[in-house]
């Protein structure tokens, strides 16, 4: 499975892997950069980790993972994912992201989410893009909605946190058949 770079006048999202996944450790190591996820990156070891996983689920067919690049500021600003890919029902996820303080709330994760989108749409004829959100995550929950996703319900106490604390996920859902008129959409916010 060869993927393309996928990119605009704003970002580039290439395959993240162990001979790039360096570019992030000062980003990783932002306090509480990824409070909601069940993940860990707070020490280089743990981004590693973090990575190889990744890089074990591209391998396996059921992940790809992308290393996200800031064309204007010309950094490297964090990382985002297609996972649980199911490519008999035509149905994966984006998730998996994040980008540092620095990058958040300047567009950058809106132009990351169309593309990802719309090659998920148009070039691998996906039927749908879910994701999943920890429901005490507004932020998140907020800039998903802005998409267009659809919020199709609450999966309870569905996740074990780093914590301790079993997390109830959000499921918001795009489909195939919504994907024209959320592209109109971002479009008309990307430019």
């Amino acid at each position: 499975m060869t993927i393309p770079n996928l990119e605009n006048n704003r970002v580039k999202l290439s395959l993240l892997d162990l001979s790039n996944y360096t570019h992030l450790e000062s980003i990783a190591q932002q306090k509480d950069l990824i409070y909601y996820s069940p993940s860990d990156i707070s020490t280089p070891e743990a981004l590693k980790a973090y990575v190889q996983t990744a890089v074990d689920g591209y391998y396996h067919k059921n992940t790809i993972p992308f290393i996200v690049f800031d064309k204007i500021s010309k950094n490297y600003a964090g990382s985002t994912r297609y996972g649980l890919i199911s490519w008999k029902d035509k149905v994966l996820h984006i998730g998996w992201t994040w980008i540092g303080y620095e990058f958040q709330g300047i567009g950058l994760n809106t132009n990351m989410k169309f593309l990802m989108l719309q090659y998920a749409f148009e070039t691998l004829e996906f039927e749908k893009v879910e994701f999943r959100i920890d429901d005490r995550n507004q932020k998140s929950r907020k800039a998903v909605e802005k998409l267009g996703a659809t919020l199709e319900g609450v999966l309870r106490s569905d996740k074990l946190m780093k914590d301790g604390y079993r997390r109830n996920t959000c499921c918001y859902g795009i489909l195939k058949a919504e994907w024209p008129e959320v592209k109109e959409k971002l479009l008309a916010v990307i430019g």
